[in-house]
């Protein structure tokens, strides 16, 4: 019996051991996931006379109303977002490294009621529709990890990152259905570079020698977007598209291979 115990600790000892950050070592990860607005409005709040309808509507030359528009969240405008992306790391000991990561986030386009307009001839106001175009953003970010047991199971870990993140041009197509009024893709927000960043928490499951799985979650932050104003800004709305910072949750599984 002794015989045996000793063998099969002998065995133990001579298994390889599971995938774990080293110093020195490399890594490649695929990710996939979503990602949820916490934070920040696509655009704000505005109060607009229009003293002729007229060009916008032809059967309503000469009469005058006043816009209400109010502040539109990410949330309230885009369901939630995917996320997929690529990773490498370098180890710097078996309990840190750095890493690179290139990510894309996507959330289709949506649509909600802005504000209204008040016509006074009517003594009513009237809904006003806003369908943005889709949210598309690019991030490159740099960052640092730290593992809080040391290699050979189940690992927790902490992450902060910091980079750039370009979002493609948004568009906007507004409606004033009972007025007969629509202005089609107006151009909304300029494609940008602007800051970003964030803090993750996870964990990584070693299921091999050389992969392992990591599941992820932690806070996203995309500074304010490029307003564009040619179309909006006859109209007195000017103000409502100088911001769309992002605050998000995203929650990842990614694929990782160590080398």
């Amino acid at each position: 019996m002794k015989k045996l115990i000793v063998a099969a600790l002998l065995g133990g000892l001579a298994l390889p051991a599971f995938a774990a950050p080293a110093q020195g070592d490399f890594s490649f990860s695929l990710i996939g996931g979503v990602d949820t607005a916490l934070n920040g409005d696509v655009h704000k709040g505005a109060v607009a006379l229009i003293p002729d309808l007229g060009p916008l509507n032809p059967d309503l030359a000469g009469v005058d109303a006043e816009l209400r528009i109010r502040s539109r969240s990410h949330s309230e405008i885009y369901d939630m977002a995917t996320v997929a992306g690529l990773e490498m790391s370098y180890g710097l000991s078996d309990r840190a490294e750095m890493f690179g990561q290139v990510r894309q986030t996507r959330a289709d386009q949506g649509t909600v009621q802005v504000g209204g307009a008040f016509v006074p001839a009517l003594n009513t106001e009237l809904p006003v529709y806003g369908t943005f175009s889709d949210y598309k953003a690019l991030s490159v970010e740099l960052g640092y990890r730290y593992y809080f047991l040391q290699a050979g199971s189940t690992r927790p870990y902490l992450a902060a990152r910091v980079g750039g993140t370009q979002t493609d041009a948004i568009t906007a197509t507004f409606e004033i259905p009972d007025g007969g009024i629509t202005i089609a893709n107006a151009p909304f927000y300029d494609k940008k570079w602007a800051v970003s960043g964030g803090l993750d928490v996870g964990v990584i499951i070693p299921l091999s020698e050389r992969f392992s799985l990591t599941a992820e979650t932690g806070v996203r932050y995309v500074d304010n977007l490029s307003g564009n104003d040619s179309a909006i800004g006859g109209l007195g709305l000017a103000s409502i598209n100088n911001t769309g910072s992002r605050l998000s949750m995203p929650i990842t599984v990614s694929a990782r291979w160590d080398f």
